[in-house]
This record gives structure tokens, C-alpha cells and sequence, in this order.
């Protein structure tokens, strides 16, 4: 419970105006919507070049590397989709909004990458049992590294754009563009190796070992989907919210509890109970909830909702008929 220090600067100075805002995030939505543009034509061109380099070699590490790029394609061209449709303002059958299809558009790819790992592995055993011509290689891994240089500055630039939007859309795509890199340097190596020893059998093996590289990194986007929409309240996120509600709250000389928040994929949705002195006028606290409401998603530097609960301090705990969620752990 927080009390006002009297030493306190004015706490109802807001640090952003609203029209300086709202053209941070037009501009921070245009470069979201050019980053997913770029990943869709970079992995177009990826896809092409690792379709000539497995119709040069036969490889099968090679062929795990371009069935990686056309989920990667597919799962994009979704993804382009949920960023546009997350954007759209709520509508009368949608009163939240989109923003929620972040999480379907990450579980998508997620699903998406554990599919193309399973067939990965097949055609990485049957190419094995039924002997393993390669041809051209040298030709084929060059044209491989190049790709992989290309895909990992596209998954730094997605991630980047995706972090400073606050796009979980971009972030998942990011993440997959650099699982792709990864994967294509794995491959690299073990086309190396062949190479150099002479010994073939790296050949599948690596095919094996990138599937279950890109299992795993699928697995996790699909579960990070699933406890997105079941509403997962990140410990690290809650410490930070009720940092700055410690701060602020001592500002305006107000308590609080039954801390609340979750994330549609874009911003945080916060619910906080305030408690005001019995005799404190309705005007008056809702003029202080109102400023909480606004500083707090500034001091938190994210898009973020805050719904605030007014309670009287004096009486709360008998008016409720239930005792209800205090919002600090244990």
C-alpha cells in the first residue's frame, strides 16, 4: 500500500503529448508493415535460391534448408496478413479489437516449422537407405552462405523493428528468419565436411541434426502462442508494472491493489484497484485515476490499456463478498 510524499514534483505532468504519440506509433505500424513486406520477397528470393542449389546438388541437408523456406513463405504471407488485420480498430462484433490474432499467427508458424522438421526427418532417412548421389556441391554451398548471410541480417532488422513496435507478430517472424540462418550455416558445415572427407553419410546427418534444430525452435513459438492466449502474466512484467505503480501512486497519494495485466500480442492490458479516503469526492479520484491511467503506459515506454477499480480505503474489504486477487506473488 502506497502513500503520497509530500516532496513530490507535479504529478500530473504527462510526458508525451497525445498527437506526439499517435504519430510515433503511425510511424512505428509503417515500418512494422515495410519489415513484413521485406521478409515476404527476401524469403521469396531464399526459396528460389535454395530450390536451384537442391536441384544441383540432391542433397538432402540442402533439401531440409528449403523445406524450412517454404513454411517459412507460407507462415510469412500469415503473418503479413495478422499484422494488417491486428491494426484495424475494434469494430462492433470485435470491441477489443484484433490484436489478439499475434498469438494464432505465432502458433501457425510454430505449427508450420514442427511439420516441415517431421518431413524433414523422413526425407533425411529415406534419402540415406536409398543412397546418396551429390553433385556440385561447391557451387551449391556458396549459394547457400550467401542466402544465409541475407537471412541474418533480415531476422536482426525484424527482431529489431518487431521490439521497437512491440509487434509479437515481427518478433515470431524474426525469430524464424534467424532459425532459417542458423539452419543454413548448419548446413554449410556439413556440406563442408562431406566435401573435405569425402565421407557422404554428413550429409544426411545434418539434415537430421537442422530438423530437430528447427523442432525445438518451432515447439517453442507454438507454445509461447498457447500461453499467450491462455493469458500467461509474465513475472518479469508484473514486477516492472508494480514499480511504476509504486512510484506514481506515492505521487498521487493514493493505494492500491488487485493488480491485474495480460498482453494481446501489442499492448498490456492492466487492471489496478485504487483506494481513496471515504470522504475523497468522486471527482476528485477519478481526476487521480485518470492521471494514473495516462502516466503509467508512458513510464512503462509500451502500449498499454489501464482500467482502474475506485474502492473506498476505509471499508473495501467488507463490501466485497469474496476476497479477491491481491496481485503480488505468493
Amino acid at each position: 500500500m502506497i502513500r503520497q510524499d509530500e516532496s513530490m514534483s507535479d504529478p500530473f505532468s504527462i510526458p508525451l503529448p497525445k498527437s506526439t504519440a499517435v504519430h510515433r506509433d503511425q510511424e512505428e505500424l509503417r515500418a512494422a508493415r515495410f519489415a513484413m513486406r521485406m521478409s515476404l520477397g527476401v524469403g521469396v528470393l531464399m526459396l528460389l535460391g535454395k530450390t536451384t542449389a537442391y536441384y544441383m546438388t540432391g542433397s538432402a541437408a540442402i533439401l531440409s534448408d528449403f523445406a524450412e523456406s517454404v513454411v517459412h513463405v507460407i507462415a510469412v504471407a500469415f503473418a503479413a496478413f495478422s499484422l494488417r488485420l491486428s491494426t484495424k480498430p475494434a469494430a462492433p462484433t470485435f470491441l477489443y479489437g484484433y490484436e489478439r490474432i499475434a498469438f494464432f499467427s505465432a502458433g501457425f508458424e510454430g505449427a508450420m516449422i514442427v511439420i516441415a522438421a517431421i518431413w524433414i526427418l523422413v526425407e533425411a532417412i529415406e534419402k540415406w537407405l536409398a543412397g546418396l548421389p551429390l553433385e556440385h556441391l561447391g557451387k551449391g554451398t556458396l549459394l547457400l552462405l550467401g542466402a544465409g548471410l541475407l537471412n541474418a541480417w533480415l531476422g536482426w532488422y525484424l527482431l529489431r523493428v518487431g521490439k521497437r513496435s512491440h509487434s509479437l507478430i515481427l518478433e515470431a517472424d524474426g525469430k524464424h528468419v534467424l532459425t532459417d540462418c542458423f539452419t543454413s550455416f548448419g548446413v554449410v558445415a556439413g556440406l563442408g565436411l562431406v566435401m573435405l572427407t569425402g565421407w557422404k553419410p554428413f550429409d544426411p546427418l545434418v539434415a537430421i541434426a537442422v530438423a530437430v534444430n528447427i523442432l525445438w525452435s518451432g515447439g517453442r513459438m507454438a507454445w509461447r502462442s498457447a500461453v499467450g492466449l491462455l493469458d500467461y502474466s509474465d513475472p518479469e512484467t508484473g514486477k516492472q508494472i508494480r514499480e511504476r505503480l509504486d512510484t506514481i501512486c506515492n505521487e498521487l497519494g493514493v493505494h492500491y491493489h488487485g493488480v491485474r495485466y495480460r498482453t494481446t500480442g501489442y499492448r498490456q492490458i492492466i487492471e489496478v484497484h485504487l483506494l481513496f479516503p471515504h470522504a475523497t469526492e468522486v471527482g476528485e479520484a477519478h481526476r487521480l485515476a485518470t492521471a494514473l491511467e495516462e502516466r503509467l503506459p508512458v513510464e512503462l515506454g509500451k502500449p498499454a490499456e489501464v482500467i482502474t477499480h475506485l474502492e473506498s480505503l476505509e471499508d473495501h474489504e467488507h463490501v466485497h463478498s469474496t476476497e479477491h486477487y491481491t496481485g503480488r506473488p505468493g
